[in-house]
């Protein structure tokens, strides 16, 4: 099944999603007529893992990490599918990452692997933006607008050995299956939950796999996991967006 959020003149719904309309509690909604999709879930944190494909390793020439390697980035950084990913004036190196991501349930702390699938409310798509040229990961990755997110959750879904590609400007740019993963979801899910004590809406992404590269104003951005779904977006010159 998969669940969507759209923002309504009225507020934001949330339902199942099918064939372009979200059935919430109170009605039906048409995507694009009655409202736009919103990011999929509403997260404390965006807990991102980095350096999770051995192909990823050895194009960026990073070690092999023993244990998974991550960072954060705040609820400051979520896009909505569609929405425009504004160029930021303070780099000249943007790029993106196509990444799976899971959306926890519930409130949980020390989750084993086993019980992983079972805290997971469901899988998304994020584009991990990055200002490659700034100092540090926070510069680089924990800007507004740098963690695309979306379009929908799926809550039917083995996470371990989907296909994936990433299409740039209708170039293929990324194409791997996340059997590749140096880490498997549920083992991350597991290793950070023992350092953190996860909320409802959380989002943790897993790694992109090699091919991570520049992109320029005009350029759309399309990651598509299978069995999830496709995160489209624009971007754009910094502040052509409007907001």
């Amino acid at each position: 099944m998969r669940l969507a959020r759209l923002e309504t003149p009225d507020g934001p719904v949330r339902g199942r999603y099918e064939d372009g309309v979200v059935h919430a509690d109170d009605g039906t909604y048409a995507v694009g007529e009655d409202g736009e999709l919103l990011p999929p879930c509403d997260p404390s944190a965006l807990y991102c893992v980095g350096r999770n494909y051995a192909e990823t390793l050895e194009q960026m020439e990073y070690e092999r990490p023993e244990e998974p390697d991550f960072f954060i980035k705040p609820p400051a950084s979520l896009l909505a599918h569609e929405d425009p990913i504004e160029y930021p004036e303070f780099t000249n190196e943007l790029t993106y990452a196509g990444e799976l991501a899971a959306v926890i349930d519930e409130r949980c702390r020390d989750v084993s692997e086993d019980e992983a699938p079972d805290v997971v409310r469901g899988y998304t798509v994020m584009n991990d933006v990055d200002a490659l040229d700034q100092q540090g990961r926070t510069a680089r990755k924990a800007f507004d607008g740098s963690g695309p997110l979306g379009p929908w959750l799926e809550t039917d879904l083995d996470p371990r050995g989907i296909d994936m590609h990433t299409d740039v400007a209708g170039e293929r740019r990324q194409e791997a299956n996340t059997e590749l993963m140096l880490f498997d979801p549920y083992e991350v899910i597991s290793y950070l939950s023992r350092r953190f004590t996860f909320r409802p809406g959380d989002v943790i992404a897993f790694g992109s796999p090699a091919n991570p590269g520049l992109v320029e104003p005009g350029d759309a951005v399309e990651i598509t996991y299978e069995g999830v779904g496709t995160l489209r977006n624009t971007v754009v010159e910094s502040g052509a967006s409007g907001d």
